[in-house]
C-alpha cells in the first residue's frame, strides 16, 4: 500500500513511522510512505499557508492554492479512473472504526491530508477532498496524530504485516468484541495466579474461555458493542448467564440496602 500524507509539519511522522510493526512493513515493501510539506508548495516568498477567514472571527484557515498545488503535483499523471481516495482529517469527518480500517485496507494507495489552525477552506472539501475521517470526539492540534492513528491500524491489517496470519483477527474490534485478559510468566505474582486454564494446554477449552471473556469484558464496558458482533449460539448463552448473574447481583445489592441500619 502506497499512503500519501500532506502536512505542514512534516518532521512530526519519522519517530512513528520508523518503529515497530510500520517500520517492517516499510522494510518488507508491504508499505510505502510519502511526506510532503504543503509549505513547499506556496508561491510567495514568506510561505504563507493559511490566512484569517473571511467574514472574521479567531483563528487562521489554510489556503486552498498550496494544497491543490501539492495534491495535483503528486496525481499529475494519474488517470482519473485510478486516483486514490484523498482523506481530510478532521472533527467533522465520518468516524474511524475497524470497519473503516478494513474498508481503506483494500486500497492499493490512499492519500491523507492533515487539517490544522481553525480549518481548511472549504473548497479544499468540496472539489479535492473525497473522504473524510475522525478519530474521535475531541479537540487535536491537527491532523497528523489522526493520521498516524490511520495508518497504524491499516497497516495492521496488510496480509503479512503481522506475521501470523489471523494475528489481526484477535484484536479488539476486529471480531466486533473487546479482547479478553491476557497473562504470561510467572504463573504466580505475588499470589495472583493465572488461570488454571490457560496452563492446561486443552487448545479447545482455551479458545472457549477466551471467547467467553471477551464476551465478558464487552458486556461490562461496550454493550453496544454486542448489537452488531457476529454471535454464534454459544455466545448468545453466555450472555444469557451473564444477564442472570447482573440480575442477581442487583437483586442482592437491593436487599442490602434496604436491610442496612443507615
Amino acid at each position: 500500500m502506497r499512503v500519501d500524507i500532506f502536512t505542514l509539519f512534516p518532521a512530526m511522522f519519522p519517530a512513528y513511522l520508523n518503529e515497530s510493526i510500520l517500520k517492517r512493513a516499510q522494510e518488507m515493501g508491504l508499505l510505502s510512505v510519502h511526506i510532503h510539506n504543503i509549505r513547499q508548495y506556496t508561491t510567495d516568498k514568506h510561505r504563507v499557508t493559511d490566512e484569517p477567514p473571511y467574514g472574521g472571527g479567531g483563528g487562521m484557515v489554510l489556503k486552498p492554492e498550496p494544497i491543490f498545488a501539492a495534491v495535483e503535483s503528486v496525481l499529475a499523471n494519474v488517470p482519473t479512473d485510478k486516483r486514490p481516495p484523498v482523506i481530510l482529517l478532521t472533527p467533522q469527518g465520518r468516524p474511524f472504526t475497524q470497519k473503516v480500517a478494513r474498508e481503506l485496507a483494500r486500497h492499493d494507495w490512499i492519500m491523507l491530508l492533515c487539517g490544522r489552525y481553525e480549518g481548511i477552506d472549504e473548497r479544499v472539501r468540496e472539489h479535492l477532498v473525497t473522504d473524510e475521517i475522525s478519530i474521535g470526539d475531541y479537540v487535536l492540534t491537527g491532523g497528523e496524530l489522526a493520521a498516524l492513528v490511520v495508518i497504524d491500524a491499516v497497516t495492521r491489517l496488510l496480509p503479512g504485516a503481522l506475521g501470523a496470519e489471523d494475528a489481526a483477527e484477535t484484536d479488539s474490534y476486529a471480531s466486533g468484541l473487546l479482547e479478553g485478559p491476557h497473562y504470561t510468566r510467572p504463573a504466580n505474582f505475588r499470589g495472583w495466579e493465572v488461570p488454571a486454564v490457560l496452563r492446561s494446554g486443552h487448545a479447545a477449552r482455551i479458545q472457549a474461555w477466551r471467547r467467553q471473556q471477551a464476551l465478558r469484558r464487552t458486556w461490562q464496558r461496550r454493550p453496544e458493542l454486542l448489537l452488531t458482533a457476529n454471535l454464534t449460539e454459544e455466545d448468545r448463552w453466555f450472555l444469557r448467564v451473564l444477564a442472570e448473574e447482573h440480575l442477581r447481583k442487583h437483586t442482592a445489592d437491593e436487599e442490602a440496602a434496604s436491610n442496612s441500619p443507615l
